[in-house]
């Protein structure tokens, strides 16, 4: 810890949802979603706190009974990165703080992938960091998995749905897609509120094209794991059966 400035996850619960009403309560295994976002998100050592953030009574009620620290925003937010910032301010945290954004919809996040994006802080001209792995060209494909390409030193260039670059004359070179995880210098996270949102932003409805049209960079960070989300009640199952083959293994 001693070679970053404090670092705090913050993880914004949203109840409604139209493809996924109450989703931070959906339970997994005895326990409700966000409860297994932030008991692996408390597991990475770089963190000095992890909290709820929720708009919701019920959400508040359930992560009090199961001793999850909670903080209770507005309701009128546009985004969870909004959310993050009322929290954040909430805590009276410092302006050099280090707030990781921890989407509450990812229950088998790897602690592993906060301690990389919190890494590059220790650089003082970092402001913010994401996560990218590489990924098919069928991957690619999809309009919902967003891409990312990024300059030689690390600064991300572009981030679309469309699948970037476009291999013309040689073969394919390989595709990074992004994932939705971000930390932000308490400064920035501010600024980035402040702006509002963007025109490409508002084109590709990715809000993280809000900072690279302010000229405020990004750090891409590489990692080997993947993020697995959820966004309709059919895919709790696939959670499941992961932690389930999880379980068998340890058994073995």
């Amino acid at each position: 810890m001693d070679k970053y400035n404090k670092c705090y996850g913050i993880i914004p619960a949203r109840y409604e949802s139209t493809r996924f009403p109450g989703k931070p309560l959906a339970d997994i295994a005895g326990k409700p979603m966000f409860w297994h976002v932030f008991n692996n998100a408390k597991k990475c050592r770089e963190l000095s706190m992890v909290v709820l953030a929720t708009d919701d009574k019920r959400i508040v009620s359930a992560a009090k009974a199961l001793d999850v620290p909670v903080v209770e925003t507005r309701t009128d937010h546009p985004s969870g990165t909004d959310r993050v910032l009322e929290a954040a301010q909430l805590l009276n945290l410092s302006d050099d703080s280090i707030i990781v954004n921890i989407q509450g919809d990812e229950p088998l996040l790897n602690p592993a992938m906060l301690t990389q994006i919190v890494k590059p802080f220790t650089s003082a001209k970092v402001l913010v960091t994401t996560l990218a792995r590489n990924i098919t060209k069928n991957e690619a494909g999809n309009i919902n998995q967003v891409k990312v390409v990024f300059s030689k030193t690390g600064n991300a260039l572009y981030f679309s749905r469309m699948a970037i670059p476009c291999y013309r004359d040689v073969e394919d070179g390989g595709f990074f897609g992004h994932i939705g995880l971000y930390a932000f210098r308490m400064s920035a996270l501010e600024k980035f509120v402040s702006l509002g949102p963007s025109r490409l932003e508002v084109a590709e409805k990715l809000e993280q094209l809000r900072l690279l049209e302010n000229n405020i960079p990004v750090h891409v960070v590489l990692t080997e794991h993947e993020s697995i989300g959820v966004d309709r009640p059919e895919d709790i199952k696939m959670i499941l059966e992961i932690l389930n083959r999880r379980k068998d293994k340890r058994n073995i």
